[in-house]
């Protein structure tokens, strides 16, 4: 049910990002104790405000309330997705080469399933991410197919 209801979102909230020239990142819907939550995360390149959010958040309340797609009760949610922002899209990947990434894969490639590091090149088919191993960097290349999560990564220097 949740795939069906995250799919309709996205359609439904799209039209909306469109106008207001914002984009969509990720929806989100999950039960958290005995509540759910319908998060859905925009953004654009110089990043979105409160004011924007809350647009969003009128303009799509309005229509799931027409379509009334959800039976229970629920919080809507509508915000950025924040300094680690999820990395989903081949264009999310285009723009974070350059940049500190977090990747963990479905299974282990030399011994790991979790890599932080700088992606030096995303080619479709496979990130190339250079990490730091002791006073070493090294590049790795993880197939795509096995990139079972991404985000950006904050780093402190």
């Amino acid at each position: 049910m949740s795939k069906k209801v995250t799919e309709l979102v996205e359609e439904l909230v799209t039209p909306i990002l469109e106008e207001l020239n914002l984009e969509l990142v990720d929806v989100e819907y999950v039960k958290e104790g005995k509540s759910w939550f319908l998060r859905v995360f925009i953004d654009k390149d110089t990043g979105v405000d409160i004011d924007e959010c809350g647009q969003v958040s009128e303009r799509l309340s309005e229509k799931l309330d027409e379509m009334d797609p959800i039976t229970h009760n629920y919080f809507l949610e509508v915000s950025s997705p924040g300094a680690e922002r999820p990395l989903k899209k081949e264009k999310d990947f285009q723009k974070a080469v350059g940049k500190n990434v977090y990747v963990k894969t479905y299974e282990p490639i030399l011994d790991s399933k979790e890599f932080e590091g700088i992606l030096k090149e995303y080619t479709g088919d496979s990130l190339i991410i250079e990490v730091k191993i002791k006073t070493r960097k090294k590049e790795i290349t993880i197939p795509f197919e096995k990139v079972a999560k991404a985000r950006l990564a904050v780093t402190f220097t």
